[in-house]
């Protein structure tokens, strides 16, 4: 009887058998199925002719020791006791596995391809931890040595991590074509396996790029998602240097399409904004989801800067990336301002993302400001001054502030606190410009025109000639008493007009609030009074 002969060696069958009343214990009324036996009919071969000859008529090779240890886990076959004179399963299989590392390549490529098939039961009988560790073994065998001679930089094949072609790398990357076609969850497991083993976390990312490249194109949408997901997983236990920023968009650009799991998206959207400032203009022009009027992914940018601004410290820890942020977002606004779909509450976020440090100078930042007023021209007074508290009017330029003061397009309020401002720093340069020398013998330039004229509203830059606007630029250099007083002269001037322009605001303010208010009946309507001209 079969499980008679069966019992003595598996505990399941042992069970089975103790476990059916004694009535029905006749062969013919008794049937055992084992579903999902591993390895299938062939190994349960193996292992009914190792019980029937009592070990003697079973031979344990490279090709069948993996299936049949997970077969004795799953029959339960455990070890003997060291005095017994029984023969075990798992004694004989452990013994080849442990020649593992000494294995041909192929037969070691055969074995990981046999544990994806036999997961879990490869996993929990400790069958891919020994594949594992023969890997990384073979793994580090370089030159000709090699166990084969595919490359999969041979063709001319360049990874998405950037890194440069090499002799080295191809001897460390020759196995890469031999594991591509492993499933995506057997991938991540082995690749994490490897990097719990110490394996270089630069050629494990370079692994995983080259499989998505090899299996990405042509895969199916859902197997597409699979490969993303196992993907990153991986990337996330890399060390930052070990991958790029292209790489990383690389995967974005797959992705966007596709609906990833919540925290998969998460992580990436993470992992891009740690190395957000190594990425280009380019990197971050995302289509806007289907769906909706903008033309590119506003919110996914703004995920980027915060993300970057909370693993980066900000301009505390780290000024130089966040400068470098910050110009890569002035390229970004100049792009996006054009667009008649960005609604003003998202352009705020985008101009408020970064701290004052991130920016030396606002022009930049101003002139987007500029382009997007012009194409949203139905903005109110109060939305715009909202997307002006971006702007550090102590960093623009005489040019950028003589450009704002005339700009229609921008509120009255803006152009009096551009003004205030350039009033604060030139008086901030000749507080700090030392003591003056007595004037040189030999000739200087006529103390007229751009400096001699402080009734004049062109020498602040906001009428006259080209020139006028650089007096904050050359006020620190003057030596001259004459120089000096007439820059005072021109403060007192430009604190004048500032206080007109303040009252006239004040004034339209009332009046507005007069018009708004009810009317009585036979009222004459009163005008608005005159901007000062």
């Amino acid at each position: 009887m079969g499980e008679d002969v069966l019992a003595p060696f598996s505990g399941k069958i042992k069970n089975l058998v103790d476990e059916r009343p004694a009535s029905t214990r006749r062969p013919h009324r008794r049937v055992v199925a084992l579903h999902s036996f591993p390895g299938g009919a062939e190994a349960f071969e193996l292992v009914a002719r190792f019980c029937y000859t009592g070990g003697s008529g079973l031979a344990v090779t490279t090709a069948n020791a993996c299936a049949l240890r997970c077969a004795a886990q799953f029959m339960d076959m455990a070890d003997t006791p060291a005095s017994s004179t029984k023969p075990s399963l798992v004694k004989m299989t452990e013994k080849v596995l442990e020649e593992m590392p000494h294995w041909p390549w192929q037969s070691v490529v055969d074995a990981v391809k046999e544990c994806q098939r036999l997961f879990p039961l490869s996993e929990s009988s400790g069958v891919f931890d020994r594949v594992v560790g023969a890997l990384l073994s073979q793994m580090a065998v370089t030159g000709d040595a090699t166990p084969t001679s595919s490359s999969p930089e041979s063709s001319a094949f360049r990874f998405s991590c950037d890194t440069k072609c090499s002799s080295l790398s191809m001897r460390r990357t020759w196995w890469f074509e031999d594991l591509v076609v492993l499933s995506p969850g057997m991938v991540e497991r082995v690749a994490k396996a490897l990097l719990a083993r110490g394996a270089d976390h630069g050629i494990v990312a370079r692994f995983i790029f080259y499989y998505l490249k090899c299996r990405i194109a042509g895969a199916n949408a859902d197997d597409k998602k699979l490969m993303l997901e196992a993907a990153i997983a991986v990337i996330a236990d890399l060390d930052g240097a070990s991958v790029s920023c292209k790489g990383l968009f690389g995967i974005l650009r797959i992705a966007s399409p596709l609906k990833l799991a919540g925290a998969c998206q998460d992580t990436l959207v993470d992992m891009i904004g740690r190395k957000l400032d190594h990425a280009t203009l380019d990197n971050l022009l995302v289509p806007a989801p289907s769906g909706t009027s903008s033309l590119y992914d506003v919110s996914l940018v703004l995920r980027f800067l915060e993300a970057f601004m909370r693993h980066s410290g900000g301009a505390r820890y780290e000024p130089p990336r966040l400068k470098k942020v910050g110009a890569l977002m002035d390229m970004y606004l100049a792009e996006v301002a054009p667009d008649s779909s960005l609604q003003p509450a998202r352009f705020v976020e985008l101009a408020t993302a970064l701290p004052a440090a991130a920016r030396d100078c606002h022009d930049a930042l101003y002139r987007a400001i500029d382009v997007y007023f012009q194409v949203h021209g139905r903005l109110t007074d109060d939305e715009k001054m909202k997307i002006c508290k971006g702007i550090n009017y102590e960093k623009l330029s005489p040019e950028c502030c003589k450009h704002l003061a005339t700009n229609a397009g921008f509120p009255t309020r803006a152009a009096v606190q551009a003004l205030a401002s350039q009033h604060t720093v030139l008086k901030g340069i000749i507080r700090h410009s030392g003591p003056l020398k007595p004037a040189p013998s030999s000739p200087q330039p006529p103390a007229t025109g751009k400096y001699h004229r402080p009734d004049s509203y062109s020498d602040v830059g906001v009428d006259g000639d080209d020139n006028n606007g650089q007096v904050v630029l050359y006020a620190s250099r003057l030596d001259l008493s004459l120089e000096n007083q007439n820059l005072k002269s021109l403060l007192d001037g430009m604190h004048w007009r500032v206080m007109e322009l303040e009252k006239v605001c004040s004034r339209m303010k009332a009046e507005m609030t007069k018009m708004k208010a009810p009317r009585r009946r036979g009222a004459a309507a009163r005008s608005l009074p005159r901007m000062c001209s």
